[in-house]
């Protein structure tokens, strides 16, 4: 097989939870044009509907489903869904993911957020149910219909910077005034994250179901200048990622092209975590 022919995803399914998101929608991009029929799966419907819809436009074949991670009757009925109208799952991308923002409309809006001293108790369980306990769920459903077709399998549990290292509370400063924090949460599931998909990977061995971790750097979405000239400064790069710079990665890991790689973490930041 030539070389490129390793990352075709022709004949495949994927399902992407979190898959109206920033990222999200740009895996299911990624996917949908590698080959792979694409399950495009959100708790705002009205959001996978758009993205499979102008997927499909296109000449790809998606189908929008509504799925709240956090539910277990939600997460099987999902999953039976994308069996019964595409046919298969070979590929799990766990995007859905609670990540307090700090683009323009949220400091407009004046949020002072994530102090840890007193973080809510109620944002903190909700992270850990979507970020960890939603993960957990729909990749349980998920691995099921890919051991009963042979035990071959990707899945992809996307992470964060922010879960190798403590976020730089600096960034989140305007002019001189506190905007906010990165809260505790994040950090801690998306840390969470990279232990899940080490334990998965060596829990299938002597299976072709392989899980790794993809980790994205920050990617631009209407940020502040400020903001940008900050995050810049600490990467390599010298600029944010934009929303497509994963795509290349998530294929990779999706495909054949990573076929000997499991229980590992890609990381996509620009350099932040080089230095």
């Amino acid at each position: 097989m030539k070389i490129l022919d390793k990352f075709g995803l022709a004949g495949r399914t994927a399902l992407v939870t979190g898959g109206g998101g920033l990222l999200g929608a740009e895996f299911c991009r990624a996917l949908a044009e590698a080959g792979a029929s694409v399950a495009v799966a959100d708790l705002n419907e009205p959001a996978a509907e758009k993205i499979a819809t102008v997927l499909n436009r296109e000449g790809n074949r998606c189908e929008a489903f509504t799925c709240d991670v956090t539910s277990p009757e939600s997460v099987g009925s999902l999953v039976d869904s994308v069996l019964a109208k595409l046919g298969g799952l070979d590929i799990l991308v766990n995007s859905a993911a609670l990540d307090p923002k700090f683009d323009a409309e949220a400091i407009q809006r004046g949020n002072l957020l994530g102090r840890f001293e007193d973080y809510p108790l109620d944002q903190w369980n909700a992270a850990l149910g979507v970020n960890l306990t939603g993960m957990f769920l729909v990749t349980q459903a998920c691995v099921k219909p890919m051991l009963e077709r042979g035990g071959r399998g990707s899945i992809i549990n996307i992470c964060s910077t922010y879960g190798l290292n403590g976020p730089d509370q600096r960034l989140y400063m305007k002019d001189g005034k506190r905007i906010g924090y990165k809260p505790v949460c994040y950090t801690v599931t998306k840390a969470g994250v990279l232990g899940f998909t080490k334990y998965l990977a060596a829990y299938y061995t002597g299976t072709e179901i392989r899980v790794n971790a993809l980790t994205p750097g920050g990617v631009f979405n209407d940020h502040d200048d400020e903001f940008v000239r900050n995050y810049a400064a600490r990467t390599i790069l010298g600029r944010m990622a934009r929303r497509d710079e994963m795509s290349g990665a998530l294929v990779f890991l999706a495909s054949d092209a990573s076929s000997y790689m499991t229980g590992s973490n890609l990381v996509v930041d620009g350099g932040w975590t080089a230095w």
